[in-house]
């Protein structure tokens, strides 16, 4: 069974390979605070090369996803006499749990209650699957505090396009789960938590059906593509198959198929 790291803003539950991150600091709407964004990127660093977590769904408790950033946290250190250089490396230490977020080789899902800004927003950008409840709340309000959403802008802009992204962090624009899923941020709506936990249940059992090197091979090469030209795209892809080919799983995938049997890697959820 898959150890799991001690953290303490974070409710962690690992159940026939699925690991559940729940959020666990209500008190503050589960805002990216120092303790929190630290004990999701030891989590996520822990379990990025097991290959028997086959998916990771993101929650919070206590009816809010993620409120953003700790806003406390940026008074005190604006009161303090915090110098650039102290703020840069806060904001890359926030990239990198993006980027982790971003690129985990297991399928990563958001299931989003209450609301979801700035950072939090930025965050589920980052995932594979977005899951909101009709009622949930969004806005990336860093321009109406004066701040910029810097870090996120590219995973915004990935998930939503251009013209769609560039506006609603220009504006701050304040929209609910049922705008999301117009605006192309939701793949999923549902009203209330059996509705949420049955569109996750269907992904999750779609995930387990998989072979999770197949899942984790073609996630990198899905985000490497959009920066290679297309003779390196057709040779990167073809490298791709090839490994998946001659691999343990693809072995096993076919004589599946061939035999009529379910591969050994199906998991009930």
């Amino acid at each position: 069974m898959t150890d799991l790291p001690n953290v303490s803003a974070l409710d962690l539950q690992l159940q026939n390979g699925w690991l559940t991150i729940w959020f666990d600091q209500p008190e503050s709407r589960n805002a990216l605070t120092k303790q929190l964004t630290g004990d999701l990127i030891a989590t996520l660093e822990h379990v990025r090369d097991d290959r028997d977590v086959r998916g990771i769904t993101l929650r919070g408790k206590g009816g809010t996803f993620c409120a953003g950033g700790d806003l406390k946290s940026f008074n005190s250190g604006q009161q303090s006499g915090q110098s650039a250089e102290e703020v840069i490396q806060g904001s890359k230490d926030g990239a990198y749990m993006f980027d982790l977020v971003n690129t985990m080789p297991q399928v990563v899902v958001v299931i989003i209650e209450g609301a979801a800004m700035a950072g939090g927003f930025g965050m589920a950008c980052c995932a594979d699957v977005i899951i909101c409840d009709a009622a949930a709340r969004f806005a990336m309000t860093e321009t109406a505090i004066g701040l910029t959403p810097a870090q996120i802008s590219p995973f915004v802009t990935q998930k939503l396009g251009y013209a769609t992204a560039r506006r609603l962090m220009l504006t701050a624009a304040r929209f609910n789960g049922a705008e999301s899923y117009r605006l192309g941020f939701a793949d999923f709506i549902g009203h209330g938590v059996e509705e949420l936990e049955a569109h996750e249940y269907k992904i999750r059992k779609q995930v387990l059906a998989c072979a999770p090197g197949a899942v984790a091979d073609i996630k990198s090469l899905i985000l490497a593509t959009p920066n290679l030209s297309r003779e390196d795209v057709v040779q990167a892809a073809a490298e791709n198959f090839a490994r998946r080919m001659l691999s343990e799983e693809g072995k096993e995938g076919v004589a599946s198929f061939v035999e009529k049997r379910p591969p050994n890697w199906v998991i009930k959820p």
